[in-house]
């Protein structure tokens, strides 16, 4: 089955296409037929889109190195010529942008998400449409992002990371158990779903050398399958949004119908969106939004839950309701002192070392919880379900670990905090950024002591601690890597 990948560096899709993939789409295209098989002679266009954690759109602009054109469909999104290699730049790894195909950034303004609402990205890997939803929930509410492949939840949960996106929740799921978990929860579900892959012909050479009638029908029979967990989640009034990145109406139209047939409670809202290769700046790609009938109980509010139990949200992060719990198998806090001894430390960090704003400690703690997994100290969306028996691959934000007397922060914890959240943070030259990157320590003026959130042209890129006129690397070691 086709994923979508994220990576800069993507080999050319196969020549020759598969004939009986051709002729379909002769029978489906009619007159459009030529003009579509000619697209296959030009080059595709490349996106990336700015991430608003990080900045306004316009300050974006004028930070990068580099040419953008809009994309139409997406405020967010610009293309931009593959010279630039987005990829291996600094403010790549700041989480400043995310390097997306272009029509896959017309899914997520169908999905309309908002701040402080409860979503679900199903199938979420490898984090394109999950960051971008984050984006323009700005930090309010709960999203879920769920990946049951181990592999490609780490890379989602990696990308969320680097975009900042401290509402997220990643787990690792099958839909059956989802919806299990979550019945009628959601204000907004997607369902990316595994697909035939036939509109990234064009940039994926697996896709192309996958593809048979034999996969499209299996594809098929699993989104089915997917699409019916996904409608239990979504609660009444809310929305499903249902996309793919193929051609084939056995994935895409007929997808739609056959639900609607199933399913009274859902109604189509507008008609499908379908992106064509010979008609818009980008590759392939559908979507539907349905609704469901009904209205929100009275356990939400603006799109929070009132039910008792929640803490009350402070802007200092102290003395918040701990919730206690081991999930997918972690070890819980060692009691109410140990748990108590953690807050304390990450927060006399965060005030006494980094010197967080009231603002910043606004923006860091409202509407979050503090959960123990072994030494690891995360902020959870209060909105959250109990974790226990969840299979989860980041339980929230990660702030960092206690060790001892001491807390260790988590590069996380750097991506998620505004240079301007904090009294201690050091404007790195694009030298000193370069060299941080590949993991080398930099000499700074001696008068420098403890720890400061490392930035680069105003976007946080990780902690470092000075000392002896030198800044000790904190960049985590997976990550280092030279770049342009």
């Amino acid at each position: 089955m086709h994923m979508e990948r994220d990576r800069y560096e993507e080999k050319k899709p196969a020549a020759k296409l598969p004939a009986a993939f051709l002729e379909r789409m002769k029978r489906q295209l009619g007159s459009d037929y030529e003009a579509f098989a000619a697209s296959y002679d030009r080059e595709r266009t490349y996106g990336l889109r700015y991430n608003p954690l990080k900045a306004k759109r316009e300050d974006f602009l004028q930070r990068m190195p580099f040419a953008l054109r809009s994309v139409p469909w997406a405020e967010e999104g610009f293309y931009y010529e593959p010279a630039a290699q987005p990829g291996r730049h600094m403010l790549h790894e700041a989480g400043a942008y995310y390097i997306q195909e272009p029509s896959a950034m017309a899914v997520t303004p169908l999905l309309d998400p908002q701040p402080g609402e409860r979503i679900l990205d199903l199938c979420a890997a490898p984090g394109g449409k999950s960051t971008h939803i984050a984006g323009r929930m700005r930090g309010a509410g709960l999203l879920v992002a769920n990946e049951v492949a181990p592999s490609r939840a780490r890379v989602l949960s990696q990308n969320i990371e680097r975009m900042g996106a401290a509402n997220c929740v990643v787990c690792r799921e099958e839909p059956e158990r989802i919806a299990a978990l979550f019945p009628g929860f959601f204000d907004r579900v997607l369902v990316d779903a595994p697909c035939s892959g036939e509109g990234m012909f064009r940039k994926e050479e697996t896709a192309v050398a996958e593809w048979s009638e034999e996969n499209v029908a299996m594809c098929a029979a699993r989104q089915r399958e997917i699409l019916e967990q996904a409608a239990l989640t979504v609660r009444p009034g809310g929305v499903l949004v249902y996309s793919t990145c193929t051609f084939s109406v056995a994935e895409d139209e007929d997808m739609v119908g056959g639900f609607l047939a199933l399913h009274p409670e859902y109604a189509l809202e507008g008609a499908p969106v379908r992106l064509m290769p010979h008609l818009a700046e980008g590759e392939g790609h559908f979507a539907a939004r349905f609704r469901r009938a009904g209205q929100a109980d009275a356990a939400y509010a603006g799109g929070r839950r009132t039910e008792d139990g929640l803490c009350a949200r402070r802007a200092d992060g102290r003395s918040r309701k701990n919730k206690s719990g081991g999930g997918n198998g972690r070890r819980a806090g060692k009691g109410a002192d140990a748990s108590e001894a953690r807050e304390k430390a990450v927060t006399d960090f965060l005030y006494r070392e980094l010197g967080l704003t009231e603002d910043g400690a606004e923006t860091l703690f409202a509407g979050r919880v503090t959960q123990n997994f072994g030494d690891a100290l995360y902020l959870t969306p209060e909105e959250m379900i109990p974790l226990d028996g969840i299979r989860l691959e980041r339980p929230g934000l990660q702030l960092g670990f206690c060790e001892k007397d001491r807390f260790r922060p988590s590069h996380a914890l750097a991506l998620a905090l505004r240079p301007e959240a904090v009294g201690k943070s050091y404007q790195m030259t694009p030298g000193e950024a370069a060299a941080y990157v590949r993991g080398e320590t930099f000499a700074v003026d001696p008068a420098l002591k403890g720890w400061y959130l490392l930035t680069v042209q105003g976007f946080s890129l990780g902690f470092g601690k000075a000392a002896g006129g030198q800044m000790k690397n904190h960049y985590p070691k997976g990550l280092r890597r030279p770049l342009l």
